[in-house]
C-alpha cells in the first residue's frame, strides 16, 4: 500500500486527530473520478488548490474547498489577498512550493509560512477525503483536523456552488 510522504504523515500525526490512509490507483486520483470509482460523495472530497497572486504581499495561498464547489477567485480570494490579480498556480509552481503533484496536493505538509484558507463548507462535513501528497493514496479525516495546521483559517465565501 502506498503511503503519504514522510513530512505529510508526520504533520498529520502531529495533529493528534484520527485519520485513515486509503490506497487508490494513481490514474484515478483526480477528485471526480476518484469519488465515482471508490464510492465517495463529491461533497466529502476536499481539494487543496494553490493560488498565485499578483500585486499582493502574499504571493501564494493554499485553499481547501469541497469537490462540488469552485474557488471564488475574482471576489473572495482576490479581495483577501488585496491583489490586482489571483489565479491558479501552475503545475510547476505547485510542485516547487508544495513538493506535491497535482492530483495529490494536500493541506498537510505544506510550508509553515504558506497561508491555508479552508472554505466554511468543508467544516460542515462529518469527514473529508483529501490528497495525501502523492497520487496513490488519500487521507480521510474529520474536517477539524485541518484547524490544527499552522496558518489554517476558516473563510466564509471562499468557494461557491459549481454550475
Amino acid at each position: 500500500m502506498s503511503t503519504p510522504p514522510a513530512h505529510v504523515r508526520a504533520q498529520l500525526e502531529a495533529t493528534g486527530r484520527p485519520f485513515e490512509i486509503i490506497a487508490c490507483d494513481p490514474d484515478l486520483s483526480d477528485t471526480a473520478v476518484f469519488c465515482e470509482r471508490y464510492g465517495y460523495a463529491l461533497e466529502d472530497a476536499a481539494n487543496t488548490i494553490l493560488v498565485k497572486s499578483k500585486g499582493s504581499a502574499i504571493p501564494f495561498v493554499a485553499c481547501v474547498l469541497l469537490g462540488h464547489t469552485r474557488l471564488d477567485m475574482n471576489h473572495t480570494v482576490r479581495r483577501r489577498l488585496a491583489a490586482r490579480k489571483a489565479s491558479f498556480a501552475s503545475a510547476e509552481d505547485t510542485r516547487r512550493i508544495t513538493g506535491m503533484e497535482l492530483g495529490g496536493v494536500t493541506a498537510f505538509g505544506l510550508p509553515e509560512d504558506l497561508p491555508l484558507w479552508v472554505d466554511v463548507r468543508v467544516m460542515e462535513r462529518a469527514r473529508v477525503v483529501l490528497g495525501s501528497g502523492e497520487r496513490a493514496s488519500k487521507i480521510v479525516t474529520a474536517p477539524d483536523t485541518l484547524l490544527a495546521l499552522p496558518g489554517a483559517e476558516v473563510v466564509a465565501g471562499l468557494a461557491r456552488e459549481a454550475g
